[in-house]
């Protein structure tokens, strides 16, 4: 037990130091709110990493996702933390963040660890990607369901995925199969109306490689 608080405890540490660097963001760059934003999206994958590594246990993992969950839905309402809902369009993509990660740890935790590890990197690192660089460099633009998307943007989901995917399964999956993940997270990311490509990204993602692993 005393090692499964102690991995806990690395997961709160690592969270912290995320939040804390995403509030000196917006101190010093109060014109870019969707900066530290996107670095709570980022920041937040890689705790998945730190649970697998630790071996922390799924009722304490998914015990803490929903709870976290939870209490971003709360914030969304009642706007206890301002830095978490600074988005310039209505939105549930925090809340859809949660609800991911507590559907892919109910699913797959942690008999397929590396399945949801993979699945919540691809949200984390290429759709935060994808919403910091998207916008801010010049590339092709075009309007999906409403949604403006870039060549940009679209390219940092795919080559997340693909790079995830090699990293976690390339001893076992294809480079076909590989680039196959890669475009499904490129077309899931798309559908990003009100926030929904933060649930469609990771749990597609976690179920097509589900399928193309023994």
């Amino acid at each position: 037990m005393n090692e499964q608080l102690a991995a806990v405890g690395y997961v709160v540490l690592w969270l912290g130091l995320v939040a804390g660097l995403a509030r000196l963001m917006k101190h010093y760059a109060p014109q870019q709110p969707e900066w530290g934003r996107k670095l709570l999206h980022i920041g937040a994958g890689p705790t998945v990493v730190i649970a697998w590594s630790l071996g922390i246990e799924r009722w304490i993992a998914l015990s803490a996702a929903i709870g976290i969950t939870v209490l971003i839905a709360l914030n969304r309402q009642f706007r206890w933390l301002q830095g978490i809902e600074d988005v310039s369009r209505h939105s549930y993509g925090t809340v859809a963040y949660g609800l991911a990660v507590v559907v892919l740890l109910w699913w797959g935790w942690p008999h397929r660890a590396a399945v949801v590890t993979a699945a919540v990197l691809v949200l984390a690192i290429g759709d935060g990607l994808a919403g910091l660089l998207g916008p801010a460099v010049s590339s092709p633009r075009w309007r999906m369901l409403g949604q403006q998307k870039s060549l940009l943007g679209t390219a940092c989901v795919g080559l997340t995925a693909f790079l995830v995917g090699l990293w976690l399964f390339g001893n076992t999956l294809l480079w076909p199969q590989l680039l196959l993940v890669a475009a499904a997270a490129a077309a899931l990311e798309q559908v990003s109306v009100l926030g929904a490509d933060n649930l469609l990204l990771p749990v597609g993602v976690a179920a097509l490689l589900n399928a193309l692993l023994p």
